[in-house]
């Protein structure tokens, strides 16, 4: 969503033009060809459109695609217990969301094709987020890796996930469970 952007009033056109009288060009920049007078009148801004809500459906539609599903309650316990290990694993903590989700969706396709069946993704627990800042909550990836496990492009290779044991990196990191490969036997 983007803001809205407002006319400044007398007395701040008067303090950016103070601001702007004092500003000169960098070297081996040029100005713009038309800058814009300060004394311009300000334009009216549009009337807001007035929303309505939508309106509810008379039923509630079914969802297109079944929720994941847990691991395996065997499988669990093997992996709590270290006696069953990951086929493999990749580390997102650290990266940005974008290059995340592209690591992630290389990293399962690839995983898929070779056969392995569970895999650990580690996103890391997150930082302490400033209370009142903009990152107030904590662990964007943490959050963001369950919601894209359940995304339409993942589904064909996702059966489920889970959180993962202690040793494996505990809230901050998932065991995922991968389909096998079609023709694969």
């Amino acid at each position: 969503m983007t803001r809205r952007k407002r006319s400044l009033s007398g007395e701040e056109r008067k303090l950016w033009a103070h601001v702007a009288r004092g500003v000169r060009p960098m070297k081996g920049r040029v100005l713009p060809l038309d800058p814009v007078s300060p004394d311009a009148p300000a334009k009216e801004p549009k009337p807001e459109p007035v929303l309505r809500p939508a309106p509810l459906p008379l039923a509630t539609p079914k969802p297109s695609l079944l929720p994941l599903a847990p691991l395996e309650r065997k499988t669990m316990i093997g992996l709590r217990r270290g006696t069953r290990s990951v086929d493999a694993r990749i580390d997102l903590h650290g990266m940005r969301q974008s290059e995340a989700h592209e690591a992630l969706l290389r990293f399962l396709y690839r995983a898929q094709g070779q056969g392995h069946g569970l895999v650990l993704v580690i996103t890391g627990k997150g930082g302490t987020g400033r209370i009142g800042g903009l990152y107030e909550e904590r662990g964007i990836l943490r959050r963001l890796v369950p919601h894209w496990l359940g995304l339409p492009e993942l589904r064909a290779l996702v059966i489920g996930f889970e959180e993962a044991a202690a040793h494996h990196g505990g809230s901050g990191a998932l065991y995922v469970r991968l389909r096998r490969r079609r023709g694969a036997e």
